[in-house]
């Protein structure tokens, strides 16, 4: 059985991906919590914010429930594990990255995905493209407010704005040192709100919506951190680029702009509507290779 794997990342948000056309080299039953662990450990595997699986939507078991009617116009299915096993509905930067290793694996002709491509999630079904500039984009859906909370890092105490986008996000925005912060230990979180975990991002405002757009176009320009369920602290994350993106724009009197997002792995750039949300951003693959016998155990 094929052990071949892939290593890649968007804006350093770094993923081992495992290419599977016809759900028959990395099937459920090889594919455990165990396995995943193993994958994502970083001085004994591969090292990994996650794993996604590049399947066809009709060789997932869940894919059906999960994409509903949407299920015929999604070919293809993210099967997005977290570094801890869990399961994970969706990932802004592992989903550019997917396209692009449908891209350069030839499953997918990159002219074709100009205008985009529906990829089913366990977060729904997610259009994604490809763009001029070599970058990728994608329609991540409308993000939505369900509260407020709060969190506890290192003694401190951070409140926040609950966004979902198909994943639960809480951004609290802060004058506080980024740099300073500890985000090795999970977030004290409201286990009521947040009944299945949720990601933290602490924001701080390089440009706050309302002073106008600069010369690129762009109406707010923020900074951020985050630490994943899951995960722990990532260089990258996608869905919470666009949530703090939202929540700086709402900060600022307005629920619609383009944001520039700095992360500790690059910049991304997001664009909020009051129907959807636009990521965009690049997409690497690092190393192509196979698993070894010794390391797999067999």
């Amino acid at each position: 059985m094929s052990a071949r794997v892939l290593v890649g990342h968007g804006t350093e948000n770094d993923f081992v991906v495992l290419p599977d056309p016809d759900g028959d080299r990395w099937p459920e039953s090889r594919l455990d919590a165990a396995l995943v662990r193993r994958l994502c450990e970083r001085r004994a595997g591969l090292g990994g914010d996650g794993v996604l699986r590049v399947v066809r939507s009709v060789h997932v078991p869940d894919a059906a429930d999960v994409l509903g009617g949407d299920l015929d116009r999604c070919e293809w299915f993210m099967d997005h594990r977290n570094a801890d096993g869990s399961l994970a509905e969706m990932c802004g930067n592992g989903i550019r990255l997917f396209l692009h290793v449908l891209v350069t694996e030839g499953l997918l002709d990159r002219a074709a995905c100009t205008d985009g491509v529906w990829i089913g999630t366990r977060g729904g079904p997610r259009r994604v493209g490809a763009g001029a500039d070599g970058a990728y984009w994608v329609d991540m859906g409308p993000a939505r407010e369900f509260g407020r909370g709060s969190a506890e890092l290192a003694g401190h105490r951070f409140e926040g704005l609950a966004v979902s986008m198909g994943n639960p996000h809480l951004v609290c925005l802060t004058d506080a040192d980024l740099d300073a912060l500890d985000l090795t230990a999970p977030p004290l979180v409201d286990a009521e709100l947040f009944p299945d975990g949720v990601n933290v991002e602490v924001v701080t405002l390089l440009r706050a919506a309302g002073e106008g757009r600069d010369n690129e176009g762009t109406d707010a320009h923020i900074r951020l951190r985050v630490h994943e369920r899951g995960v722990g602290e990532t260089r990258s994350c996608g869905t919470g680029a666009c949530a703090a993106a939202y929540a700086a724009l709402a900060a600022g009197g307005t629920t619609a702009g383009t944001v520039v997002v700095d992360v500790p792995g690059g910049r991304l750039t997001v664009d909020v509507g009051p129907d959807t949300t636009v990521l965009r951003g690049p997409a690497v693959v690092v190393a192509a290779g196979e698993l070894t016998r010794e390391w797999l155990g067999g």
